[in-house]
């Protein structure tokens, strides 16, 4: 089974997508974090031609750990110049191309909780149960500055302009699929949104 989650920044997947997982015994994937390892590469090699640093990193998200090309670098990518650069060259086709063939790739076998911004419209579009997870941009922003330690005006700013970017590029925007579920956990707990997901996933089982 594939359970895709999708969304804007801020809104809890990676936090619901690893208790989903965990609940229902299937393995976690995040895409976002195999941006950021790309985001990561162009910011230490400058001029590089992001496409071809996206098709040769060894990349390794399964939420216990992100490791790039044996790396460690789960702290780095959560750095706020990776953040920005990864939006960046999310939006560029040949980085977005690389990454969705090793995403597919990972998740051809075995049961797998996904989360990123394309999972159910572009990475996998067949996926048994479809979650569009949003809320509040105050709302996320506080959850985001809150897990950052960082100013909530800015974090907002950052959002706002994450979201913007995602939304409006010509390649793999951020949208809901047709037929995911969409959740809007400005008012639940990570806990509600996980119970509700669990249940769905459990429905189509």
């Amino acid at each position: 089974m594939l359970i895709a989650i999708d969304g804007p920044a801020g809104a809890g997947k990676s936090t619901v997508a690893r208790a989903v997982a965990a609940a229902l015994g299937m393995h976690y994937l995040d895409s976002g974090a195999m941006y950021r390892c790309v985001a990561l590469l162009a910011l230490r090699e400058p001029g590089a031609d992001a496409g071809s640093l996206a098709r040769r990193a060894r990349i390794e998200a399964d939420g216990a750990r992100v490791l790039l090309d044996g790396e460690d670098v789960a702290a780095a990518i959560r750095a706020p110049a990776v953040s920005a650069a990864a939006s960046r060259v999310a939006a560029e086709p040949a980085v977005r191309a690389a990454l969705v063939a090793k995403q597919r790739a990972i998740l051809g076998s075995g049961d797998w909780v996904c989360e990123g911004r394309d999972i159910g419209t572009v990475v996998a579009p067949g996926a048994e149960l479809k979650i569009y997870l949003t809320a509040d941009a105050a709302e996320r922003a506080r959850r985001r500055a809150r897990e950052l330690g960082a100013a909530l005006r800015a974090t907002h700013e950052e959002l706002s302009d994450r979201d913007a970017r995602d939304s409006a590029r010509p390649h793999s925007p951020l949208r809901a699929a047709a037929d995911a579920v969409v959740i809007d956990a400005t008012e639940l707990s990570a806990r509600e949104v996980t119970d509700r997901v669990v249940a769905l996933a459990r429905e189509r089982a």
